[in-house]
């Protein structure tokens, strides 16, 4: 984004004293002199009430002007002007050729979806090595809304994974793989290298916080999104597999009644967190008993990344 031409939605936000900004063209000094020049540096001193008003700007010579907000840029953003073009200005269409792996996540992948259900599509993309090291790099994840895909750029997705973010691991072992790459073939063929018992502490904290959620919504407007709730449980029976088996399963087949049944709000919310406190019980015992390693395997994921960096530049 040029920074002299801010959106719109943002430049109606009210600035706080002590921003410090750049003027876009002269300012007229308060109590008259010499005009202050295009591109002076100032700090504002006074906020308006709201986005119409003009704000009061103080310049290094202790002179002060009175400015709108279409008259003077924030000089974080005027710093950034030109660095932020290049490859973060390029559209989801130009990085799509240096797609590597795309997969179906979510319902469908999961054996829950209904009819209006959609298909989210995930994966990674590996951008080549000039647009790598040049000085704008590259965006950890490009996104087309339209089409509920989201691809990751492929040191974030192995750094999520090492992480045990349960999106990312998901990807790795869903049934529902559209296109991949050789690449792509041999990191699904690695994919037992990223489980670990950090599944314990990320499943666990991130369902934790999300029922306490839940739990508010249900007091203050007596509903609860109940697909977010389904998948809350089934990423509970998922940690407590993969701390069991030593793999992750997306689908969890023997419980799909009962996981539709909360999605469909059948099933009572009482009933529904008790079983989220047993599988909590039942992720405790798994995990004491659990053969995964306590990290996973960071050497070898290391050792991919560089070979796909190294396929890039004898590509380059």
């Amino acid at each position: 984004m040029n920074a002299l031409k801010e959106n719109a939605p943002l430049s109606r936000l009210i600035l706080s004293a002590g921003t410090r900004v750049v003027t876009r063209g002269e300012a007229n000094r308060i109590g008259g002199g010499a005009a202050v020049p295009a591109g002076a540096v100032g700090e504002i001193v006074g906020s308006p009430s709201d986005a119409t008003h003009a704000y009061r700007i103080r310049f290094n010579d202790g002179a002060e002007a009175m400015l709108r907000r279409t008259e003077f840029t924030i000089l974080k953003q005027f710093k950034s002007n030109g660095l932020d073009n290049g490859a973060h200005g390029m559209d989801f269409a130009d990085w799509q050729p240096f797609i590597i792996y795309r997969c179906v996540v979510g319902s469908q992948a999961f054996g829950l979806s209904d009819d209006a259900s959609d298909v989210d599509r995930r994966g990674i993309y590996l951008p080549p090595a000039d647009l790598q090291w040049s000085l704008y790099g590259v965006p950890e994840q490009i996104e087309n809304n339209a089409a509920q895909e989201c691809y990751w750029e492929l040191r974030k997705f192995l750094v999520m994974a090492l992480k045990a973010n349960p999106n990312i691991l998901e990807c790795l072992h869903t049934p529902m793989v559209e296109f991949a790459t050789p690449l792509a073939h041999e990191l699904l063929a690695a994919r037992r290298s990223f489980l670990s018992k950090l599944i314990y502490q990320t499943y666990n904290g991130y369902v934790m916080s999300q029922f306490k959620k839940l739990e508010q919504d249900l007091r203050a407007r007596g509903e609860v999104r109940w697909k977010h709730a389904m998948h809350l449980i089934r990423l509970l029976l998922s940690g407590v597999a993969a701390m069991r088996e030593g793999n992750l399963r997306v689908q969890q087949d023997e419980h799909r009644d009962a996981l539709l049944a909360v999605k469909r709000g059948v099933m009572p919310w009482p009933e529904i967190n008790a079983w989220r406190l047993r599988l909590h019980q039942d992720f405790d015992a798994a995990f004491a008993a659990s053969s995964l390693p306590d990290r996973p395997d960071y050497a070898r994921a290391n050792g991919f990344l560089l070979k796909a960096r190294r396929q890039q530049t004898q590509c380059a």
